[in-house]
């Protein structure tokens, strides 16, 4: 059972190096982005340690094993990482989501595809493409005169001065590029935008070669305002427009193959009149094209997308400018003339993905050097500079092209049909014979001595009507309170998809993913912690009441607010459940732009929990000093994977052990039937009596100390890797 064969430093060693390059680990993410996955190896050593007794995690997680027929439950589907492990282990799957786009990633993860014909049809597509809108992505070498391919065009938000009318350029910094990754700094000029290279920047940053204006390295008028270089006035943007802002192209990096071999850095050069005229040509070509796939839906208001607002885009056509608009249209509509219903489904979620890097909401990463895209915030970020990528993208360089997303998509179903683990000590690959991740995709629940099924709803999980005694689990990663709006944001290619899927699939026929029964807190929409509370309840009773007896509900959650763990501690004990465990585990990747610097915790509590009368739980009530050290033994554990945990990792443990505790302190005078506020208010009594609220932050100070005088068990580590060649020498 989980409880007594879960390897936390094994499994949080995975799950960390996992989460640093995830595509690499699990590559059939890359069907699809959803947003907050948590580590494959996590899953995989729960199932593992539930339904594998006869040896040791440490040993049986490189192993090839087939649990089927069990059959695993999830929820809140979302991204699929739980249901994809349990069908890779052989299982029967059932999911469920409210978001029609989860829906439809997991289904295209698990989804049958001839690879050979779908690169063949990928291939013709991208030449046919190439051939009509090609020439609008190519630029002319400043070194050798040839024509080359673009790589990203780089755009400014103008807007007038309102004193006396002069279009300002609304740089907020003039580094296009620092001088880690290319062999020099390159800057704007603030007066006629010539770039201008520098080794380095201090003390003085030099001036332009081309008009001799002093360069600078950001502009003076600060957050949200700039100077008008024509009066002197202030001139302030982003707060309140009426219409979407104007740009004007300032760079381009492109690649020469001619000059490459003699050119050390990145090509970069200001746009020349025939870039310009490239730019309105593709304007004018497209105002007169076909532009029934282009979608027109309004951006309904919300709390991520209140920001669009503010800026003046009112429809999602305008988050593309006239090039990206042509250059879409065209690639969409060559897909949807494949016959093979299989391989266009295929193609049209690679569509819908690339679409984060299509798009005029996407960056420049001057340190990088490379586009970010628009969910890189798990937000709608809305800078001053956009970067416009190629659509096709260029072979071996750059990333964000269709071609690279097709790559990309192959790389998910190779391994999906041949999974591997990474050895700790090398990084091999140990492939997992017999192990395959997909399934029958079926109409109804499987029946258990069929073959390996999957029966996937977009509906949410509360309306899902389960057999009693049907599931041997459920895995699940349900939403974080307010942190991710995951319909808000998934609208972004929602629209696009649905015009090819709205006649054959259910699930894209509502305008939006937008749904009442989002279980996510947003002040827009006036949901707030008692929907969330309600929500999550009804969905835990359902799949709770599904469960064979003794069977392990699990899922995992981190959040830094004492009020997000109240709706946790009540689905619960609404459900019947008791949490028999709560264990630490890597889970987010701590240079995540969504959370660097931010002091959230990338630790999740993994609650293990279990139908009330069939757990076995202690008859003593744990301490004060029993919290504690429950906290430092995950701590300890978390460290032999070589992790230093923060004070947020540390308050979000002691928070996920506190509601176990207030669990075990209230199950035996719970009353479902009590109004939400009324057992929101019981929950909050209880752990406020358990540790009060304004105390924890010095709780987390006194635990902290035995956190930064912890240095990682290497010895142990050193064993662990030896046991690892041991196990993949005997395969």
């Amino acid at each position: 059972m989980i409880e007594e064969l879960f390897d936390t430093p094994l499994i949080a060693q995975l799950a960390q190096r996992e989460k640093q390059i995830q595509q690499s680990y699990r590559p059939i993410i890359g069907v699809h982005k959803w947003f907050a996955r948590r580590p494959g190896a996590l899953f995989r050593g729960l199932l593992l340690s539930e339904f594998v007794t006869d040896r040791p995690l440490a040993w049986s997680y490189f192993g090839g094993h087939d649990l089927g027929p069990r059959i695993v439950g999830d929820p809140f589907m979302g991204g699929g990482t739980p249901l994809f492990e349990a069908s890779r282990l052989g299982c029967h799957v059932v999911g469920t989501d409210s978001n029609p786009m989860a829906y439809w990633i997991v289904r295209q993860e698990l989804a049958p595809l001839d690879l050979d014909r779908f690169r063949a049809t990928a291939k013709r597509i991208a030449a046919r493409v190439e051939k009509r809108v090609g020439q609008f992505y190519t630029t002319t070498c400043t070194r050798c005169g040839d024509a080359a391919p673009v790589k990203y065009f780089l755009w400014v938000k103008q807007q007038p001065c309102g004193h006396c009318g002069h279009v300002v350029d609304l740089y907020s910094s003039y580094v296009l590029a620092k001088n880690q990754r290319h062999p020099n700094y390159v800057l704007i000029c603030p007066n006629c935008s010539a770039l201008n290279e520098t080794p380095a920047v201090e003390p003085s940053p030099g001036t332009c070669y081309a008009c001799g204006t002093d360069l600078l390295l950001t502009e003076p008028g600060g957050r949200n305002r700039a100077v008008c270089r024509s009066c002197g006035h202030e001139v302030r943007y982003g707060a309140s427009a009426d219409s979407p802002p104007e740009h004007a192209l300032y760079a381009i990096e492109y690649h020469c193959p001619r000059c490459a071999a003699s050119h050390a850095g990145r090509f970069f050069k200001a746009p020349d009149r025939s870039d310009i005229e490239r730019y309105e040509a593709a304007q004018r070509l497209f105002a007169i094209s076909p532009q029934d796939l282009v979608p027109d839906e309004e951006i309904p208001p919300g709390d991520e997308t209140a920001r669009l607002h503010r800026w003046g885009y009112r429809s999602y056509r305008q988050l593309f400018n006239a090039r990206q608009l042509l250059g879409l249209q065209t690639l969409v509509s060559e897909i949807s003339r494949v016959e093979e219903t299989e391989v266009r489904e295929a193609l049209l979620t690679v569509f819908s993905d690339t679409l984060r890097y299509q798009n005029m909401l996407c960056r420049y990463d001057s340190y990088a050097l490379k586009i970010l895209d628009i969910f890189s915030v798990h937000g709608f970020p809305v800078s001053v500079t956009q970067c416009e990528n190629s659509l096709l993208g260029i072979a071996g360089v750059g990333s964000g092209g269709f071609r690279h997303f097709v790559k990309k998509y192959c790389r998910a179903k190779v391994y999906g049909d041949r999974p591997f683990e990474k050895s700790l000590a090398t990084k091999k690959k140990i492939y997992q014979g017999g192990e395959h991740i997909g399934a029958r995709l079926v109409d109804s629940l499987p029946e258990r001595d069929a073959r390996k099924s999957a029966y996937l709803e977009a509906m949410p999980g509360a309306e899902l009507t389960l057999p009693k005694d049907y599931l041997d689990a459920v895995l699940t990663d349900p939403p974080y309170f307010g942190n991710v709006q995951y319909a808000e944001l998934m609208d972004f290619c929602y629209v696009w998809l649905r015009k090819h899927l709205l006649e054959v699939e259910p699930a894209f026929r509502p305008r939006t993913t937008r749904t009442p029964d989002e279980l996510t807190v947003n002040d827009t929409e006036g949901r707030g912690i008692e929907h969330f509370t309600a929500g999550l309840s009804s969905v835990f009773c359902r799949f709770a009441e599904a469960l064979k007896p003794m069977a392990p509900f699990v899922f995992t959650y981190h959040h830094n607010k004492v009020q997000a763990y109240l709706p946790i501690a009540a689905a619960i004990l609404d459900a019947g459940l008791v949490c028999t465990a709560a264990l630490p585990c890597p889970a987010e990747m701590s240079a995540s732009i969504h959370i660097n610097g931010t002091g959230s915790s990338v630790i999740d509590t993994v609650f293990v929990c279990r139908r009330m009368e069939h757990a076995q739980m202690p008859a003593t009530k744990d301490s004060l000093e029993d919290l504690k050290r429950a906290v430092q033994e995950d701590i300890a554990s978390v460290a032999k994977a070589g992790h230093s945990v923060t004070q947020g990792d540390v308050r979000c443990l002691l928070l996920g052990h506190l509601v176990r505790l207030v669990v075990l302190e209230l199950r035996g005078v719970w009353q479902c039937e009590e109004p939400v506020d009324a057992k929101l208010g019981h929950i909050r009594r209880a752990l406020d009596q358990l540790q009060p609220f304004e105390s924890l932050s010095a709780l987390v100070s006194e635990v902290m100390p035995v956190v930064t005088s912890a240095d990682p068990d290497t010895e142990t580590q050193r064993e662990t890797h030896e046991t690892y060649e041991q196990l993949k020498a005997s395969f």
